[in-house]
């Protein structure tokens, strides 16, 4: 029987999952988990990637303590941070995390070297102030000099691992410094960056074969003899690989969890004018696809909320709370910037809706309603956009990730966009992470068939959408306020 692992590690946790593949089945148990977060010191934001491989190692452990001797192994992240070495292949500088202000202003200082439409034609990635671009645009230049190679986090996981060096094609297109039309580093941004390309390692694609974990830490550590697999290493296109969709019906999906990431999976980039305004982008994606997607605040807000509040509720309970409150009293628009990292997120929850002239929400109850009314409006918003920027209309949205298991956010998703969800499964990122590399090793076909395999392994569950009462005068106000903000820009993660 083979063995599959998958290293899923996301802004707040990571976890390692073992995987067989039984009876037409995929079986999944988790083996370890694992906190994560940045830490401030001197003014900014860092992530200890020293930790998370420490964390991989235990795992790994208790894989072979289960009797798990061969396997393979594939890691996935989030999006955007990166790591620099000197030709040692040590680290030297402490990685930077996104939500670092230091980039909050790059934008506007990069565009006046070369405009924003001309690096969407390139890249066909939206704006946002940390993404990599912008990220190095501000790093300190001696710093970028010394630099032999530049890798992205998972990129630098699987070099601790295996020795090898590789940019992997998802995580590296949020760098938006990918060409979509050459799929090689674009030599203009690079050299608006003074940025060379043998800075940066080869683009490997997913679904390739790395290596096997380097002798020597098989040894010192007891680990199982495992092959590296790359997978999608962006988290999000691992959770796209995950849905359950045989990729026939028109569908779309959100990844649903720190970020909430609502697109479709396209076999060309669509790098227009008029997507650039609406704010999409075109992050690439397992086997030569693309995710065509906005981004929208997820439930970043409500883990905010809980830790500033009562963290002795559960995210299940909170929601059970807001299930009571009067649904839409006040509304967020979630994506300004405010929300990105504020002091206090309840605080500025409340200091919103008191300028806009709503409710203030004072209890736990009344604030995650306020959220998840406030993110089921900004999917319709995005879900409008895409439908008009694709010209296809949209019959079936698959949510999957963390939120899948939210029944009220679900049930008010499927009663605005008036449109079938089919919620689940929550571990998508580790499977699709999983299916990539059961497809890299003959196991399955293709993605269509990893789609049918997991709708077959997981159960989902189905919202039919119900009438709002007051749909139109709640839309009205919607608009309204969003009117309101007009001047303010859009985030991502």
């Amino acid at each position: 029987m083979d063995n599959y692992l998958a290293v899923d590690i996301g802004a707040s946790s990571g976890r390692l999952v073992s995987a067989t593949l039984q009876g037409g089945r995929l079986h999944l148990e988790e083996l370890h988990r694992f906190g994560n977060s940045f830490t401030e010191r001197d003014g900014h934001d860092y992530w200890n990637v020293d930790n998370l491989f420490d964390e991989i190692i235990k795992g790994l452990q208790k894989a072979k303590q289960k009797g798990i001797h061969s396997c393979t192994l594939g890691i996935d992240t989030w999006a955007v941070d990166y790591v620099l070495l000197d030709q040692e292949g040590r680290r030297i500088h402490d990685i930077y995390a996104y939500r670092d202000a230091r980039t909050l202003h790059a934008p506007d200082k990069l565009h006046r070297l070369i405009s924003r439409e001309d690096v969407y034609e390139k890249t066909g990635i939206q704006e946002l102030n940390f993404n990599t671009l912008y990220q190095l645009f501000v790093h300190d230049r001696e710093q970028l000099a010394q630099a032999d190679k530049i890798l992205m986090v998972p990129d630098y996981l699987y070099y601790r691992l295996t020795g090898i060096m590789m940019n992997e094609t998802t995580n590296a297109s949020t760098m938006q410094l990918l060409n979509v039309n050459t799929r090689e580093f674009d030599e203009e941004l690079l050299s608006l960056l003074q940025l060379r390309r043998n800075q940066f390692a080869e683009l490997t694609e997913p679904g390739q074969t790395l290596g096997a974990i380097l002798p020597e830490l098989v040894q010192q550590y007891d680990l199982p003899d495992c092959q590296l697999i790359v997978v999608p290493t962006h988290d999000t296109a691992s959770a796209v690989a995950g849905v359950p969709s045989k990729r026939e019906e028109s569908w779309a999906y959100i990844s649903s969890g720190t970020w909430s990431l609502l697109g479709m999976e396209r076999q060309q980039a669509l790098n227009t004018k008029a997507a650039m305004q609406a704010n999409y982008t075109n992050e690439w994606g397992a086997f030569d696809t693309y995710r065509f997607l906005k981004n929208i605040m997820g439930l970043w807000m409500i883990q905010e909320v809980r830790r500033e509040g009562d963290s002795a509720l559960s995210f299940a309970e909170l929601a059970q709370l807001a299930s009571a409150e009067t649904p839409f009293a006040s509304l967020v628009l979630c994506n300004l910037p405010a929300f990105l990292n504020p002091d206090s997120m309840t605080l500025e929850i409340q200091r919103f809706c008191e300028e806009t002239g709503q409710p203030i929400p004072r209890t736990p109850g009344s604030l995650a309603r306020c959220i998840f009314d406030s993110l089921a409006l900004s999917y319709l918003d995005a879900l409008h956009e895409l439908q008009h920027l694709t010209d296809e209309t949209v019959t079936q949205l698959h949510i999957v990730g963390g939120g899948a298991n939210n029944e009220l956010l679900c049930q008010l998703t499927a009663d605005l966009l008036g449109i079938e969800v089919h919620a689940g499964p929550s571990e998508s990122t580790a499977i699709g992470n999983i299916v990539v590399q059961l497809i890299s090793t003959g196991g399955l076909e293709d993605l269509k068939a990893a789609g049918s395999i997991i709708a077959q392994s997981f159960p989902t569950q189905l919202y039919q959408p119900k009438s709002v009462n007051g749909l139109k005068g709640l839309l009205d106000r919607w608009e309204s306020l969003k009117k309101q903000t007009a001047s303010s820009i859009q985030i991502s993660r």
